[in-house]
């Protein structure tokens, strides 16, 4: 379910908008690739206990991993709580950084 968020609760936290998107885009997508990398390592400990000639038969371990980081709260819906709250660490680069 999506829920409205009045863009002058971020524009409180942040005064340039489009640096609270970056931010919470960047945010995000750090976000997933952490949840793929424990995805990929959780489901690498299950074997698949049949051979790779029957890869479309389903593996109730692997449904039951799947379910779980799938009721997970998307990665943007975290990020922009984690905005809100001021718990995202950012700064802009230097000239010297570019």
């Amino acid at each position: 379910m999506i829920k409205p968020l009045n863009l002058n609760t971020i524009k409180e936290k942040i005064p340039n908008l489009y640096e609270a998107v970056i931010v919470a885009s960047r945010r995000a997508r750090k976000i997933n690739d952490d949840n793929k990398t424990e995805f990929n390592a959780v489901l690498g400990t299950i074997s698949s206990g049949h051979d790779d000639d029957f890869e479309d038969r389903e593996n109730p371990e692997q449904l039951k991993l799947s379910l779980e980081f799938e009721k997970r709260e998307k990665p943007h819906i975290q990020s922009i709580k984690e905005l809100l709250q001021n718990s995202i660490e950012f700064r802009y680069k230097s000239e010297k950084d570019k």
